[in-house]
């Protein structure tokens, strides 16, 4: 017998007939070693090859990004949190009344059609003729009912925290904004949007709970009227008009409105206390270049393994052949 070989012996029974097959290998020289279940090898269960790790793979699935494209990504998130600064900041104009709130209705009732226009043109070419009737309809009516609604209820709201001190009242704030800044969607909107995230949802509920505890320390209705309806302006029209934008819109323009945005919100800040100005100017500038400039660093030490171990992955195929 060669080394290595195997030899099948048949057992018979009384009548002769085969029953069973036993396979017995030569001690001398193991056969290699084959990864196949179905032929009895003389190796134990758990054994490992010496080859085991020649088929390790680093890193063949990760994406190698850079700087500018990570930057131009980073500009959502920065107008994101320039306006919620902008918003701090015209609370704190109009609770020391340096800020007409009449001049800040008509702001946001003049900014209304503007976004509404800049929003029809970025879409003109996606959307029929017919649903773009339609949602301009559904559109005003919506906000027709939201005037109304903040205006019954504007009374309500400046009597909401009467019975709480302010220091709860800013720390709540605070907590409101962070969430709102987390849970945003900060992605770019397609031509045909599907159902909102619940993070989004919960951004923008965030984001007006916030707002209507500070209105309530405001002195007037007509302060809490204002600053209730910028606040939808901010956070809830806002954002769908930002990822339109984010999706559609040229390069240049994205950057000259995180440049305005950024310039303004610190800009507010200098006026009322300029190291908070300075401190704003440096989180917009971090986030804007620093973020991605840490996260192509961490990249280096990104190590993911690949090899024979992982499960196979099935392709499921979306179309008939």
């Amino acid at each position: 017998m060669e080394p290595g070989a195997t030899t099948h012996r048949y057992d018979t029974d009384e009548a002769g007939e085969s029953s069973r097959v036993t396979t017995e290998f030569n001690s001398d020289v193991k056969p290699p070693w084959e990864k196949i279940l179905w032929k009895p090898q003389p190796y134990s269960d758990n054994y490992i090859p010496p080859s085991f790790l020649s088929s390790l793979r680093r890193n063949t699935n990760v994406k190698q990004y850079k700087y500018l494209p990570l930057v131009l990504s980073t500009c959502a998130v920065t107008q994101h949190l320039a306006v919620i600064f902008i918003f701090v900041g015209t609370f704190i104009f109009l609770s020391r009344d340096r800020a007409d709130p009449t001049m800040l209705v008509w702001s946001c009732i003049t900014a209304f059609p503007i976004g509404n226009i800049l929003w029809e043109v970025m879409e003109w070419r996606d959307i029929a003729a017919v649903t773009k009737k339609e949602r301009r309809l559904k559109a005003t009516k919506s906000s027709i009912l939201v005037l109304l609604i903040l205006v019954t209820i504007t009374p309500v709201l400046k009597t909401l925290t009467a019975a709480t001190s302010s220091d709860s009242i800013w720390a709540l704030s605070a907590i409101l904004f962070c969430l709102n800044a987390i849970l945003a969607d900060y992605s770019a909107a397609s031509p045909y949007p599907g159902k909102e995230r619940l993070t989004s949802v919960l951004s923008m509920n965030a984001a007006i709970s916030a707002s209507v505890v500070l209105a309530s320390r405001l002195t007037s209705n007509l302060h809490v009227f204002a600053l209730v309806l910028y606040a939808v302006q901010l956070f809830a029209l806002f954002p769908l008009l930002r990822q339109r934008i984010q999706y559609r819109a040229s390069v240049p323009f994205r950057t000259v409105l995180t440049m305005s945005l950024s310039c303004l919100a610190a800009g507010m800040f200098v006026n009322l206390h300029g190291p908070i100005a300075v401190v704003i100017a440096a989180i917009l500038l971090f986030v804007t270049f620093g973020c991605p400039a840490l996260f192509i660093w961490a990249q280096k030490f990104k190590n993911e393994l690949k090899g024979p171990w992982d499960p196979a992955i099935p392709i499921v195929r979306q179309r008939p052949l």
